[in-house]
């Protein structure tokens, strides 16, 4: 990202201080497993996957501790600051870890997000930054709400019912500007105030605008018990194997990086293209929705579209992991070949691993990538571009 420190600065705070009683189990949700990996882990990865955040702050429960050790391990941790130790509720422990950004000279945008939310998108964290560029203090993803609403009296009895129109539903990661975020805060504390339930409306008690962007239905919260089954596969349902297979390819243009798996790579040259040009993403995005019989990425993304220029492809990839989802199915496997003479894939694959995972919600360990040359023949060989070829293994509840 580009500009001052006040826009160009992003830091994500993940709410983790909570007991989760209703959710049940021995220990508070955010530990729990989901998929053979804490729910604090897979809320963690796509934030710290996402090359436009500079910092990730955690906001652990008192004696948490080990727990919290636990569960990041094995995570890229570069960006990962100390845990900060909360309060008695959300808002004390939102306003301890937004003092602690403070104290480490932080200035920009954070994102606050709950830790029981641990199915949040690439998309969605860069709908939260995108939110803050046109100068706006603060914004939360929002969703349309498709059940009648009732308000009632200290008997029960329905006094009201609001338009459905006019209400939404909504969620996190949200985004501020830290400075009055903090303030309000503060204010709050003072004023002896501590029953918001979400930092968008302490903004509003403080006299803030608050924005709203897009949310998204995959991006539920663990609160009940049945809420952890659902994540889970019913044994009675058939599912199916669909493997699909996509190609992409760029051309070297002028510029000093190309984007490559999700990972910023500097390098002599750019690529040409309409959006960031990620070669690897892209033929991931189209195996995913040749799996799907679902089109292709241009059919969802067209260039003609201008608001795709100079897009994050990890996006795409979302979008198509998310199309699986949405089918009831999901992603056994993702495989990618990239083929070019430079830059040299080994010393990134890694990384690339883990900003793929992060973009489909998948573990790392479903995630191949190897690296070839085409013996310095072809376009490839000539140096003249790369190329990327994916192969996509997903499964399907069975159709008649």
């Amino acid at each position: 990202m580009s500009g001052s420190i006040e826009t160009s600065a992003v830091a994500a705070l993940i709410v983790a201080a909570g007991r989760g009683l209703r959710a049940g189990g021995d220990r508070p949700k955010q530990y729990r497993l989901v998929e053979g990996r804490p729910v604090l882990a897979r809320a963690l990865t796509p934030f710290l996957a996402d090359a436009a955040i500079d910092t990730v702050a955690v906001v652990i429960g008192e004696g948490d501790e080990q727990r919290y050790a636990d569960a990041v391990e094995g995570l890229d941790a570069t960006r990962l600051a100390r845990p900060v130790t909360g309060g008695a509720t959300r808002q004390a422990s939102v306003r301890l870890g937004l003092r602690a950004l403070a104290r480490d000279g932080f200035r920009g945008i954070v994102l606050v997000h709950d830790a029981a939310r641990p199915f949040v998108s690439p998309a969605q964290i860069g709908g939260a930054v995108q939110a803050l560029a046109a100068g706006e203090v603060a914004a939360v993803p929002a969703l349309p709400v498709t059940d009648t609403i009732k308000r009632t009296d200290d008997s029960g009895h329905i006094i009201e019912t609001p338009p459905r129109d006019r209400l939404v539903s909504v969620q996190t990661p949200q985004a501020f500007r830290l400075a009055p975020l903090l303030a309000a805060h503060d204010a709050a504390e003072a004023a002896a105030l501590d029953g918001f339930t979400d930092d968008a409306a302490i903004m509003e008690w403080a006299g803030h605008a608050v924005a709203t962007f897009p949310g998204d239905p995959a991006n539920t919260k663990l609160t009940h018990p049945e809420d952890f089954l659902r994540t889970g596969r019913q044994p009675a349902m058939q599912l199916v194997t669909r493997v699909g297979t996509g190609y992409d390819v760029h051309a070297f243009g002028p510029g000093d990086h190309v984007w490559l798996g999700g990972v910023r790579i500097e390098h002599e040259r750019g690529v040409t293209a309409h959006s960031d040009g990620d070669v690897a993403l892209h033929a991931l995005t189209d195996a995913l929705l040749g799996a799907l019989a679902d089109g292709d990425i241009g059919s969802h993304f067209p260039p003609s579209d201008p608001q795709w220029r100079g897009a994050r492809s990890a996006q795409f990839l979302a979008f198509a992991a998310e199309r699986v989802r949405v089918r009831g199915g999901r992603i056994d496997h993702l495989d990618l070949t990239i083929v070019c003479e430079a830059p040299k894939v080994g010393p990134h694959r890694e990384a690339m691993r883990a900003a793929i995972a992060a973009a489909a919600a998948i573990a790392p360990q479903r995630v191949a990538i190897k690296a070839t040359t085409s013996e310095r023949m072809g376009f490839t060989g000539r140096r003249e571009g790369l190329a990327a070829l994916a192969t996509a293994t997903i499964r399907l509840p069975e159709e008649e």
